[in-house]
């Protein structure tokens, strides 16, 4: 389940208190300095210094679960990708013309370093900020309409809740007696696909409910100065601007 994975965690740290804008700035500049550099000791740099973000955050045990499964994720694309890259020295060989090089081996690990690097960045950015927050300060600064940033912040809120369901329509079935334990995936699928119908009738009501008190709230008269909180720029701010500037210099500069 994700339950917990996407929940904002409530907090005092350096990270809680900066602008939500610079806290999506700083995500996606870490993601954007993964795929800016090919060096591979960088980008495990990238990760750790998400690590020491999540510590100081006071969420390390989130982050290193999200790490836990995405490291799982990220051998099985290895094991896939490894075998899809044809040129350099071969390093292994396998029957049926099956062999592993070291451009495919070096490849895969910066394949899955990127995967696990760029992630890591957004999931902590959702970890320390209110989704009214992002959803205000895009509204406010970046000027983007307000009915746009709440259908962003509820889809990522409705995630985490609609796995929950899903996961409460599972235990239901197998109390009557259905065999979800089984290693077949095509088997499993198939026991998963009819479950869908009640899940998507309880997320239309569950979004219809929240249109209708959207629409009490006066949703359609919301615009950019509507919302009574201000955030503004810190020396926190500048500091984190500062921290990002580096890591995409190197980024850039370190073969």
């Amino acid at each position: 389940m994700m339950t917990g994975l996407l929940d904002y965690t409530a907090g005092d740290s350096l990270l809680h208190r900066l602008n939500p804008v610079t806290k999506l700035v700083l995500s996606f500049g870490l993601c954007a300095s993964c795929f800016l550099s090919g060096n591979i000791l960088l980008i495990l740099g990238i990760i750790v210094l998400n690590l020491l973000a999540s510590a100081l955050s006071g969420i390390a045990g989130r982050s290193l679960r999200i790490l836990r499964s995405l490291a799982k994720l990220s051998a099985l694309l290895f094991v896939v990708q490894i075998f899809f890259v044809r040129e350099g020295r071969v390093l292994l060989r396998f029957p049926a013309d099956i062999y592993i090089t070291d451009t495919g081996l070096l490849f895969s690990l910066l394949f899955v370093c990127r995967l696990i690097a760029a992630t890591m960045p957004l999931t902590l950015m959702l970890s320390v900020t209110r989704m009214s927050d992002l959803s205000n300060a895009l509204n406010r600064y970046f000027r983007i309409p307000y009915k746009y940033t709440f259908v962003l912040t509820t889809a990522i809120r409705f995630v985490p809740l609609f796995a929950d369901e899903m996961a409460a329509i599972i235990d239901a079935q197998v109390a009557r007696g259905l065999d979800f334990d089984t290693r077949n995936v095509f088997k499993k699928l198939r026991l998963l696909i009819p479950l869908c119908v009640p899940l998507l009738i309880s997320s239309v009501r569950r979004i219809e409910g929240g249109a209708i008190s959207a629409e009490l709230r006066g949703f359609n008269f919301r615009g950019p100065d509507s919302g009574y909180k201000r955030y503004p720029p810190g020396p926190g701010d500048a500091a984190a601007f500062l921290a990002l500037a580096l890591v995409i210099a190197a980024s850039v500069l370190i073969p």
